[in-house]
This record gives C-alpha cells, sequence and structure tokens, in this order.
C-alpha cells in the first residue's frame, strides 16, 4: 500500500501510451470520422476538445479499474488524469513528448501521494 501511488502513476503513464497507440495506429480512421461527428452535434471546438478529454479519461478509468480491481482507483485516476490535461493544455502551449509525459507523471505522482500518503 505504500507504494500504490507510484504504481498507480506507472499504470497511468502506461495507459496514456496504449491509448496513443490504439487509436492512432489501429483506430484512426474510426477516431477522425468519430471526432467529425461529435464536432458536427457540438456547436464549439472546445466542447469537441472536452468531449475528447472526457473519453480520454474513461478510457484510463476503465482500464486501470481492471489493473488494480478497483473501480475507485480507476476514477481517481481518469480524473486526475483529465484535470491535468485541461489544465496544462490551457497553459503551456508547447512541449515536446517527454515533456508532456513527464509533467504527467510528476504531477499525478504528486496528487496520488496527497491521496495515498508518503
Amino acid at each position: 500500500m505504500e507504494l500504490l501511488w507510484f504504481y498507480m502513476a506507472i499504470a497511468l503513464a502506461i495507459s496514456d501510451e496504449i491509448h496513443s497507440l490504439i487509436m492512432w495506429n489501429f483506430l484512426r480512421d474510426f477516431y477522425i470520422i468519430f471526432g467529425g461527428l461529435v464536432q458536427e452535434t457540438l456547436y464549439s471546438n472546445m466542447q469537441v476538445w472536452l468531449v475528447h478529454e472526457g473519453l480520454e479519461a474513461l478510457f484510463h478509468c476503465i482500464l486501470l479499474s481492471i489493473v488494480f480491481f478497483s473501480i475507485e482507483i480507476g476514477i481517481l485516476a481518469g480524473l486526475v488524469h483529465f484535470l491535468i490535461d485541461i489544465v496544462h493544455a490551457l497553459t503551456m502551449k508547447h512541449s515536446t513528448r517527454l515533456e508532456h509525459r513527464a509533467l504527467h507523471f510528476v504531477l499525478e505522482s504528486f496528487i496520488f501521494m496527497l491521496f495515498f500518503g508518503f
């Protein structure tokens, strides 16, 4: 239990890579068409972006719930990832892939430490 925060941050980083791999290598055409349908349904690009981030958070929630056999951990991980994505997308304009992953890992680790102790 003492390192649960670390395991969650690692699992969430792996989950993010799995999400990118699945969405952009295997389901790219579907994802682009689905994004177009969502954009036609909603009124602004901000809403489309929030739907995208929400679906990504749902993916992380489901995957981490399965990995840790805990719905609570999955919900927490999805919510934390969602909030970090929103905040850093609004505050950081340009970052490399490594900087993006490192930022997520550090912030997610810190937040999970707050929840589960040092």
